[in-house]
């Protein structure tokens, strides 16, 4: 890039611009990961959701429906139904057999207890386990199946998938068989349907998702007898309800999750015991299906001739194939192991992040309903007191002051500036500084002047430098001893100067900011930052200076000891935040900054998303520049300390930390009226957004505002939460990655010329 100087002539571009030169090439990628930082916090929230049930969550359950279509030897036969061969054939528990099973888990209270009493009475189980529950809770599922369990699928998020499309039936499967590979290294051939029980229910709807099933490879597992634990009916009529008849082999329900199974823990061991007792043998599923097969395979060989060796199942862990693992567990590999561990990290970070987000801004509500409350009492404190008949500053201020106007291709506004100040009631010098524009500004300012008749205006032009150079040029160059700083697109009001400068009676007063207001409020855009500047600027200001902690003296409308700038060293080109910096000096300096809200200047906002994200961009970073340059104000003693202890807490926390929550605030707002509860969400959204209209008016009444504006509030918030989000973070890329930016330049258009002329 280059440049022409004003001779014509091409010269090199200086350091300052090649940075923002560099700066400007890394705003899109910063934006862009904002903007993914965002979508992966909302993902995680749907991912969170969708392991609760919140999000995709079908309670439908069938009952009732005709089993016509379902051949009788299902309806009629065992309760381990396989599809071998394409042909649909149901296996039985053998006789003093017990194949004892779980369903609903794992869950980090009862499953542990659960197996803890199964090997402690040496007893094998099958397990159906929910997908989702297995992608929380990895560990439990990988303790059960070292210790010889087995494991089934019990779908990712227990619906009944008889109301479920092919994709989203083949999707719970798959999700829990990926949950299995991430948690315990392995994919089983087991399955059970939620609300199902024994096989006489199965019905014209649920069949074919079992044949589906079966064409896949699954084994579809029923019960014979349950125990009905789930009803919390007592130890007694649960080990009762448990017990088959006399002799007969059972596969008996137990559920290890699903509500509270204090009762179930108390149950099972006396169940096992008794079993026991009555000579019965405790098995898996696979171990059914093992006897079975090997039970066919005897009767073949006697037909033959040949001996029997069929494997009885009076081993506890019969049913384990060579090396340990269950027949129904096929050990996982490749995409799938790698995608399953990378489902379990992803749940395993949602379920960090998202209770902690919810107390993030459980803690982030509570401070800002207690700040909005802070606000309304202290600033009705400082109209009151500032309101007074008696209050007074001392004796009027009435000597001359300097007004310095730094203006940068100011050609739409610098008349209408130097207009207003024309008609100042106090005596003035006004002092343009001509910061290298290229539209004839000074000329302009300068021919403006003249046609006014104004003999108090000195020009001087400077090379390009920045606006802190400007003002500094401008404090140097100043007559008085007190300065007013404006920026070169606000107009003042006649009697702004006088009212400005009366603080300064009381001599322990170095700077006064003024009252700042919109001028072209007559769009959405101008409308929304109205209502921020009433409420959001102009509350904190009486709040700040109550405290006697006021982090910023607005670039708009500022007055100064000239002495105390000089002091401090003047205008820092260190931050973007030249304001707040110089106004953390002063409060270092051992000097009070007050406001002044009848000192009123009219100043012309951004009038385009694109301008107003530019302008929050250079104060949100030039503000953490300033914080962090002034952040030994934390250990600083005496009044010099008070910003650090009081000021600056209060702007980490209300302009950093909370804009950034803010938009999770709507995020969870949305989430919740889709997925969990309407009516309540959409309330207490109404309840916060009532609050904040409750403070906005009470500041529109205190300045004595329009309240037709706060029509636009609701509109306002959500859009502005959502930009101060991404400005934020862009501002905090920015800092981390060192980048740098200068003075910049936003478009005008001159709209706000006279004060009177403001609606």
């Amino acid at each position: 890039m280059t440049t022409t100087s004003r001779r014509g002539r091409r010269r090199a571009p200086t350091r300052i611009e090649r940075a923002a030169g560099r700066a400007a090439a890394l705003q899109k990628p910063r934006v862009i990961l904002a903007l993914l930082l965002l979508l992966a916090l909302t993902s995680i929230m749907l991912l969170d959701g969708y392991l609760r049930a919140e999000v995709g969550g079908d309670q439908r359950v069938r009952s009732g429906a005709s089993s016509s279509e379902v051949p009788d030897e299902v309806l009629n036969g065992g309760p381990i139904l396989t599809f071998r061969g394409g042909q649909a054939t149901t296996v039985s528990v053998p006789d003093k057999t017990i194949a004892l099973t779980f369903d609903d888990g794992p869950n980090p209270t009862w499953t542990p207890q659960v197996l803890e009493i199964l090997e402690e009475y040496d007893v094998p189980a099958t397990f159906f386990v929910v997908g989702s529950m297995v992608s929380r809770y990895p560990g439990i599922v990988e303790d059960m199946v070292e210790q010889g369990n087995e494991v089934g699928i019990h779908t990712f998020t227990h619906i009944d998938l008889s109301y479920q499309s092919d994709a989203r039936v083949e999707r719970e499967m798959q999700q829990t068989q990926l949950a299995l590979a991430g948690a315990a290294g392995i994919t089983t051939t087991l399955f059970r349907a939620p609300y199902s029980s024994k096989t006489d229910a199965v019905d014209n709807y649920s069949w074919p998702v079992y044949q589906k099933l079966g064409a896949d490879g699954y084994t579809s597992v029923f019960i014979d007898t349950d125990s009905e634990d789930w009803k919390r009916p007592g130890v007694s009529k649960i080990i009762k309800g448990a017990t088959p008849e006399s002799g007969e082999g059972t596969s008996v329900l137990f559920h290890d999750a699903g509500g509270e199974r204090s009762q179930t823990i108390k149950a099972l061991p006396a169940y096992i015991k008794k079993m026991k007792a009555k000579g019965y043998t405790f098995t898996t599923i696979s171990g059914v299906m093992q006897e079975q097969d090997a039970g066919g395979q005897a009767a073949n060989q006697q037909a033959d001739g040949r001996p029997s060796g069929a494997p009885g199942v009076a081993g506890a862990r019969a049913g384990a194939a060579p090396g340990g693992l269950q027949a129904a567990h096929r050990t996982a590999t490749g995409a799938t192991l790698y995608e399953g561990k990378a489902l379990v990290a992803a749940v395993a970070v949602a379920e960090w992040t998202v209770p902690s987000l919810a107390v993030g801004l459980a803690v982030v509500g509570c401070a800002v309903m207690g700040r909005f409350g802070m606000m309304l009492l202290l600033a009705r404190r400082h109209h009151r007191q500032r309101n007074r008949r008696r209050f007074s500053w001392g004796p009027p201020v009435t000597e001359p002051v300097s007004v310095i106007v730094p203006a940068y291709n100011e050609k739409e506004c610098i008349a209408n500036t130097l207009k207003s100040l024309a008609q100042s009631t106090h005596p003035i010098e006004i002092i343009v500084v001509d910061d290298g524009s290229t539209d004839g500004t000074s000329e302009i300012a300068r021919r403006a002047a003249h046609e006014l008749g104004m003999t108090n205006v000195r020009v001087i032009r400077q090379e390009n430098a920045g606006k802190p150079a400007a003002l500094n040029n401008g404090v140097r160059s100043a007559s008085h001893d007190i300065v007013v700083m404006m920026d070169g697109d606000t107009v003042f009001e006649a009697d702004t100067v006088r009212q400005l400068v009366q603080p300064f009676a009381d001599p322990g007063v170095g700077a006064v900011a003024g009252n700042a207001k919109v001028g072209n409020r007559n769009t959405v855009i101008g409308a929304w930052q109205h209502i921020e500047y009433v409420m959001g600027f102009n509350l904190d200001r009486r709040m700040y200076d109550l405290l006697r902690c006021m982090p910023t003296i607005p670039g708009a409308i500022g007055a100064f000891r000239r002495g105390a700038v000089l002091e401090v060293g003047g205008m820092s080109e260190d931050t973007l935040a030249e304001d707040t910096d110089i106004t953390i000096a002063m409060h270092r300096a051992g000097r009070r900054v007050v406001y002044q809200e009848h000192a009123k200047a009219w100043t012309e906002a951004p009038g385009s998303l694109k301008q107003l994200w530019s302008q929050r961009y250079r104060w949100s970073y030039g503000t953490m520049q300033a914080l962090w340059k002034h952040r030994r104000s934390l250990t600083d003693k005496g009044p010099s300390g008070r910003f650090g202890r009081v000021g600056m807490p209060l702007v980490v926390v209300f302009q950093i930390i909370t804009p950034v929550f803010a938009p999770l605030i709507d995020v969870f707002t949305v989430y919740s009226m889709i997925f969990v509860d309407f009516r309540a969400a959409l309330l207490a959204w109404l309840a916060v957004l009532g609050i904040q209209l409750l403070c906005a008016a009470y500041a529109f009444r205190l300045d004595r505002e329009k309240y037709r504006y706060l029509l636009m509030m609701p509109l306002q918030q959500l859009a502005y939460r959502q930009m101060m989000y991404l400005v934020l973070i862009h501002s905090c890329i920015t800092a981390l990655t060192g980048g740098r930016l200068r003075w910049q330049k936003l478009k005008r258009t001159g709209e706000v010329g006279t004060p009177a002329g403001v609606g």
